[in-house]
């Protein structure tokens, strides 16, 4: 069973993590990411993925809608991505525009819930994560 450990500051508003996305050439990218338990799917910023080489451009005509932090426009699949220690080969993610003052340019949304088994340990600012396929084996 592997059950991977992941330190996060209490002391902020929304559970930040890193996360670590490798492009096809072998370049690994480290980025900022929340957790947000009511995304359906996850979201990186189309800033990052023309950043990283995933987009050649990004779209000036998506606007955000009044009160959101990101507007999802498009998909990508990126070939590896690492979360929480977990490596996920061809993960399929929403390209969004985020707002720049927010300061993340990952969104990790159910999707990568639906495939981890996750106790968030608010007392000790731990995330413990397991693969949903270990469970019951020894």
């Amino acid at each position: 069973m592997q059950e991977n450990i992941t330190s996060y500051d209490t002391n902020k508003h929304h559970i930040y993590i890193d996360v670590t996305v490798t492009n096809p050439k072998g370049i690994v990218y480290s980025v900022a990411g929340i957790l947000d338990t009511g995304a359906p799917r996850t979201e990186f910023s189309d800033h990052f993925l023309v950043h990283s080489g995933f987009l050649e451009t990004k779209s000036e005509t998506v606007n955000l809608k009044p009160g959101l932090q990101t507007q999802k426009y498009g998909k990508i699949i990126l070939p590896s991505v690492t979360i929480c220690h977990h490596k996920i080969n061809s993960f399929e993610v929403f390209v969004s525009h985020f707002e720049s003052s927010w300061g993340i340019d990952a969104l990790i949304g159910l999707d990568f819930f639906r495939r981890f088994r996750v106790t968030i340990d608010y007392s000790n600012g731990i995330l413990l994560t397991m693969p949903i396929s270990t469970f019951g084996k020894k």
